[in-house]
């Protein structure tokens, strides 16, 4: 019985060498991806939480293979969202819309089981930018600051031909930001509240990629 088991993991490490990907090969992917916030928020003075929309977005990402089966992925892409207060001692409170911009790095081991299917799992970091904010109707201003957070995905690449595959793809990011709103003067005259956020987003994706 022994024997049986050694000759099975010969069989599969040689198995899984001929399906390695080399150091130096690039791939890029074009998804469409949609991003899913699991919200909540902490506000000061008026109480309540948050809600965010879903948004569905194109998304680009590049991979490099820096050793056998290991690369680093970049993943980029911009999304808008629209922000609510709910809940609160005012009611529910149309914060307006805002843009993240969050790139992605994540270093992925990829998992040979078959000719062409690789599927991968991996971790890292964000950095996301808000920017173009449009205000609701009952807000003055609104700010959000920029926040580094971590990151997980999971996925897989399926061969179409030799340089084409499809890809399906799931990441959660751990976002946090501090927000800040001052309602105009008819408002609560003109009241400033924050908000500690979680914004921590799933992002399900599928697409195509190349090989290079």
């Amino acid at each position: 019985m022994n024997r049986v088991f050694i000759v099975a993991f010969f069989v599969l490490g040689s198995t899984l060498s001929v399906f390695s990907q080399d150091k130096g090969e690039w791939r890029a992917r074009l998804r469409a991806t949609a991003v899913i916030p699991d919200e909540s928020a902490s506000i000061s003075a008026i109480g309540g939480t948050a809600d965010i929309s879903t948004s569905v977005i194109p998304e680009l990402d590049f991979t490099y293979f820096f050793a056998k089966n290991i690369s680093a992925n970049l993943i980029l892409g911009t999304t808008e969202h629209n922000v609510k207060a709910v809940g609160t001692a005012l009611g529910d409170v149309d914060l307006g819309k805002v843009w993240l911009l969050p790139p992605t790095l994540t270093f992925l081991y990829h998992i040979p089981v078959a000719k062409g299917i690789l599927p991968y799992a991996g971790a890292g970091a964000n950095y996301t930018i808000f920017y173009g904010v449009k205000n609701g109707p009952a807000i003055a201003k609104t700010e959000y600051k920029n926040r580094f957070g971590l990151a997980a995905q999971i996925g897989t690449d399926i061969d179409i031909t030799n340089k084409l595959f499809v890809n399906v793809d799931v990441k959660k990011i751990w976002l946090k930001t501090d927000a800040t709103a001052t309602t105009i003067p008819s408002v609560a005259d003109g009241a400033t509240v924050t908000a500690k956020t979680k914004i921590n987003p799933w992002l399900l994706s599928v697409g195509i990629g190349l090989k290079f």
